[in-house]
């Protein structure tokens, strides 16, 4: 069955064919595990029972395991449009999802559910329901609805086709192809597309997929981290295979570097969400940790970019995918064809077939993409010099005692930092240090001039931070307008 002419029926022949091995394992969680047999199973029986009660819109707000992988498969055999919400997003972002989505159906936690009869849906059946809203129309076959940060706190929905996700989802499996990984571990909310189609590719590979409660690794949300228990935790699950974000990453690099942990077996480990450094990447090849970095966005189904085996350049995002072609722009903003995206929530459905990034970057000889911050991020110093600040960010955050770094200086003489530690304990006299070692190794008109210890972090709670660890520049500048002029006005 070719995958174009009926991509979701292609999907699930693949998984079949691990069926007939009933004991295979599929998804292991924290209390039940599922053969593929038995995937399957429930994928049909659960796809029946929607359409049986007629669901237009589904939302999933479940913790990660079998459970929500069982539903969102299940919306997908159904042709049922659906919605996964990140396990951090804030009570304000998921009224604003169910509103926005028009959602008619929600299975979720119990303990939301003052939430969902705000939001007007009443319990019935072991689910919740909601009379028919007058509802803005979704693109033709839409499979999938993500809610992606942008630059504000409201999340935006990204209309997505089902072949659109599973051809990103048979690329990755395509690239990690080569080291054959057979168990793949989910750290990430699975509200996160990127997660999302990692285990889609995992079982298009027949792998053993671990999607345990976020409490049993050491994850709550998407910045609390109890890096002790998750460290014990990979230890004695030894993934094959992770889809990581630099700050994860950065996070386990450390463990290592420290003796706290050994990842044996792991062959694969995609990162992605955010610009990694290349200092990160260097520590993560010292320790023998195979980082294979990738590029994407939601409008293009996640990844439209990625290194991989016998592929692999230091400071890229890897050469397209197969099914995607990418150009620059005169100004060198990176241009994507050939990703099939629908359109956002709400407007006309796409009529382009190449999205603009947002994202400048350029191409080495052998087509590898390297990209050198966000079009729109930079700014000019008043001495004329162009920054973009994602380049100092990224040394402010490496290897010492900074967890999270803003920089900003348009028009200004000098910069200024808005910086939160890495530890509670950490002293301002320990970050002053930092800084000023770090400015000796930098161009005179990227060194921080001024800078000031926040209060508390950047988070997606706060709506300072993306769900994939991005801040979100226009929030911090409203918010610490008037310290940041008062910081770039200091004569350093």
């Amino acid at each position: 069955m070719s995958p174009e002419a009926n991509p979701i029926a292609h999907f699930f022949a693949v998984l079949e064919r691990y069926a007939w091995q009933p004991a295979r394992p599929a998804l292991r969680g924290s209390r039940e595990t599922w053969s593929y047999a038995r995937l399957l199973q429930e994928s049909l029986a659960r796809a029946a029972w929607l359409r049986e009660r007629e669901v237009q819109r589904l939302v999933l707000d479940l913790p990660n395991g079998p459970e929500l992988l069982g539903w969102d498969l299940a919306a997908l055999r159904a042709g049922i449009p659906c919605v996964l919400l990140p396990d951090f997003f804030s009570a304000e972002q998921r009224a604003h999802v169910l509103r926005d989505s028009g959602a008619d159906f929600l299975l979720g936690r119990a303990e939301r559910s003052a939430e969902w009869r705000a939001a007007g849906f009443t319990e019935a059946d072991g689910a919740w329901r909601r009379p028919s809203v007058e509802r803005t129309a979704l693109p033709a076959h839409t499979a999938k609805l993500t809610y992606t940060s942008g630059t504000t706190g409201t999340p935006k929905g990204v209309c997505l086709r089902a072949a659109a996700l599973l051809r990103v989802a048979a690329s990755l499996e395509s690239a990690s192809r080569p080291l054959a990984p057979q168990r793949h571990q989910v750290l990430l909310s699975l509200g996160i597309l990127l997660e999302n189609l990692g285990v889609y590719a995992a079982l298009l590979a027949g792998a053993e997929v671990l999607v345990l409660d976020g409490a049993d690794q050491g994850i709550s949300g998407s910045v609390g981290i109890d890096w002790a228990r998750l460290a014990g935790c990979l230890q004695q699950r030894q993934p094959h295979s992770l889809i990581l974000m630099p700050q994860l990453l950065q996070g386990l690099v450390e463990l290592a570097e420290r003796g706290l942990l050994r990842l044996d077996e792991l062959s694969f480990a995609a990162v992605g969400g955010a610009p990694l450094s290349e200092a990160l990447q260097m520590r993560a090849a010292a320790l023998d940790l195979p980082i294979f970095q990738g590029y994407g966005l939601s409008e293009c189904a996640s990844v439209v970019a990625l290194n991989h085996p016998g592929a692999t350049r230091l400071g890229s995002v890897g050469q397209p995918l197969p099914h995607v072609h990418l150009r620059l722009a005169a100004d060198g903003e990176v241009l994507v064809g050939g990703a099939d995206f629908a359109g956002y929530l709400g407007q006309p459905d796409s009529a382009t077939d190449e999205i603009a990034t947002g994202d400048l970057g350029y191409f080495d000889a052998d087509g590898y993409l390297y990209l050198r911050g966000r079009k729109k991020h930079q700014f000019s110093l008043a001495s004329g010099r162009n920054v973009d600040p994602g380049w100092i960010e990224a040394e402010l955050t490496q290897g010492g005692p900074i967890a999270q770094a803003y920089v900003q200086g348009e028009g200004a003489r000098h910069l200024a930092a808005l910086l939160w530690p890495r530890q509670a304990g950490t002293s301002d006299a320990e970050l002053a240090a930092f800084v000023a070692q770090l400015n000796q190794h930098l161009p005179d008109y990227a060194r921080i001039g001024a800078w000031q210890r926040l209060t508390e972090p950047f988070t997606p709670a706060n709506g300072l931070l993306t769900a994939t660890g991005r801040l979100r520049r226009d929030a911090i500048q409203a918010q610490y307008a008037a310290l940041l002029s008062d910081l770039l006005e200091v004569h350093p």
